[in-house]
């Protein structure tokens, strides 16, 4: 069931991005509008989506969940195959406003898939595995493990499948493979999760909520919120009829008031800090992202030479989730991340030096505003002799922003970069392949790392609160995620691109940083405690 649900989410982020851009004459408007819709929806929403896990079934969240997300792609799919096959007829309809109309119903249909497919996620890889592996240590390390090998293999392959369907025969053809692998993946999933729930007794149960909405009650009458506590207790317990006034009132306490307590509880887990560390690692351009790629496009590496080097990256995790289940059997999961904190670190210092290597782009003068004026003054300074490096994107400095970085944007980079010209190169490679060199090496840390704090998570966050602290976890890394297109955008030309690699880096260190006093504090409790 998760190799399914993984494979369809691939195939459906990297085609979305790619009709957003052909839909939009090749502009990446629509892309960068529906990254930023994702990216605020799940920050705002996530301790809802996750307070509705905590509060409802097991299987009724996983299937209303996988019921809403199919539903949601199949709809979104059929829209899609309508504006490609009328889109001339759609946008002579109300002077283009209708198109406007059609682009809006696309990204929200999307934006409620990507919802609930976060909903899905927190409730089968963050509690069910956990009930399904008997809360044993060991077997919830191997669940994590292949899980995490599942994704990283659907990452390559999925978005593969739905690539050749689309360049073989057509946009439309596309979106109708998408709809039917949505409508065959629905029903299998939806039989998975039946028998796994019917096999597992234990999911049926779930600690009550009745307890925690008392607690609310009370808080709220401390507080002195005139007239709350009545009305969330009225709302969950009788029938009472309110004017709709009182009604949305009462909707926007419950809902404001379900946020802050959901944040609250993700501020007083032990592993706060180790949770708050994963997330400050999103803060980066240093992955096989649309941004790194592109900025790889101007530096003369060939679209080929991309994807084999994705595929390298790929291996690099799978040894990840390999070391991460060896080192946590004999060093401890604690101790994991530490190591696994290192050598993400050690790695990614290659990259720093790419950023000084001969053959990269850097403008220093961006650094020292002091000797900007001379160094554009002299048209054999070291700037204009850097910049011979680098080459301009079509359609403007911003070009290779994309906002999904879990999707293999490398594949369309002809389409995104036209202009670069060919048969040229930079003076030196080194820098480059530095820099891939501590990407892909970097991985083996960063996802043993992931894991280690997935489990942690895991373990540590009671059952009650699995769901919404999981869920405001979600939006801590989105709005991590949201800090680095800022980045990008502050500073979007290749030559900046060194400084992003540098303010990366100070990212990640400050993450696992936090980690290193998570760890301190937990060995601490330990000895205290033994």
């Amino acid at each position: 069931s998760g190799a399914l649900s993984m494979w369809g989410d691939r195939m459906w982020h990297f085609a979305i991005s790619v009709f957003l851009i052909e839909l939009y004459g090749r502009n990446l408007l629509l892309t960068a509008v529906f990254g930023l819709v994702l990216a605020g929806s799940v920050l705002l929403l996530g301790a809802l989506i996750g307070d509705w896990v905590d509060r409802n079934p097991r299987n009724k969240v996983a299937h209303a969940s996988l019921f809403i997300q199919n539903t949601s792609v199949t709809v979104c799919s059929i829209v899609l195959m309508l504006v490609f096959s009328y889109k001339e007829q759609i946008e002579l309809i109300w002077d283009g406003w209708f198109t406007v109309i059609c682009y809006t119903v696309v990204i929200i249909l999307a934006d409620v898939a990507n919802l609930a497919s976060t909903a899905l996620t927190i409730a089968i890889q963050r509690d069910w595995i956990v009930v399904i592996t008997g809360y044993n240590r060991g077997h919830l390390a191997g669940m994590n493990a292949t899980m995490r090998r599942i994704d990283q293999v659907t990452n390559i392959l999925a978005p593969l499948a739905v690539g050749q369907v689309m360049t073989l025969a057509s946009n439309v053809v596309g979106c109708g493979f998408i709809l039917a692998w949505n409508l065959f993946s629905l029903i299998v999933e939806f039989f998975f999760l039946s028998r796994v729930y019917r096999i597992v007794p234990a999911l049926s149960v779930k600690p009550p909520t009745v307890e925690g909405d008392q607690e609310y009650l009370e808080r709220s009458e401390r507080r002195g919120l005139q007239g709350m506590g009545f009305l969330w207790n009225a709302a969950l317990f009788s029938a009472s009829v309110f004017t709709e006034n009182e009604k949305k009132q009462n909707c926007y306490n419950v809902l404001k008031f379900t946020c802050m307590d959901g944040w609250r509880a993700y501020y007083r887990q032990p592993v706060f800090l180790a949770g708050l560390g994963l997330a400050f690692l999103y803060t980066t351009v240093l992955g096989f992202d649309c941004i790194t790629t592109g900025y790889a496009y101007t530096q003369g590496i060939s679209g080929s030479l991309l994807s084999l080097l994705m595929g390298v990256s790929a291996i690099t995790g799978l040894m990840g989730t390999v070391m991460f289940t060896r080192l946590r059997k004999s060093v401890g999961l604690v101790n994991t991340g530490i190591i696994s904190s290192c050598l993400h670190l050690g790695c990614l210092l290659l990259c720093v030096c790419s950023v000084f290597a001969p053959g990269s782009p850097i403008d220093l003068s961006l650094l020292m505003p002091y000797f900007s004026s001379g160094s554009s003054a002299e048209p054999g300074g070291m700037a204009s002799k850097r910049q011979k490096h680098t080459y301009p994107l079509s359609g403007g400095s911003n070009q290779p922003l994309l906002p999904d970085r879990s999707s293999i944007h490398w594949t369309n980079n002809t389409v995104l970069f036209d202009n670069v010209p060919s048969g040229t190169a930079p003076d030196s490679y080194i820098s480059i392949i530095l820099l891939f060199l501590g990407v892909i090496t970097a991985r083996i840390g960063l996802w043993c790392f992931d894991l280690t704090v997935t489990q942690l998570l895991q373990e540590t966050i009671c059952e009650s609160e699995r769901g919404v602290v999981n869920g405001v976890q979600s939006s801590m890394n989105y709005l991590m995620d949201l800090l680095h297109f800022i980045m990008v955008i502050s500073a979007p030309q290749p030559q900046h691109f060194g400084i992003l690699v540098i303010i990366s880096v100070i990212f990640i260190t400050t993450g696992h940083s936090m980690y290193f006093l998570y760890a301190h504090r937990a060995k601490r409790k330990h000895r205290l405690e033994t």
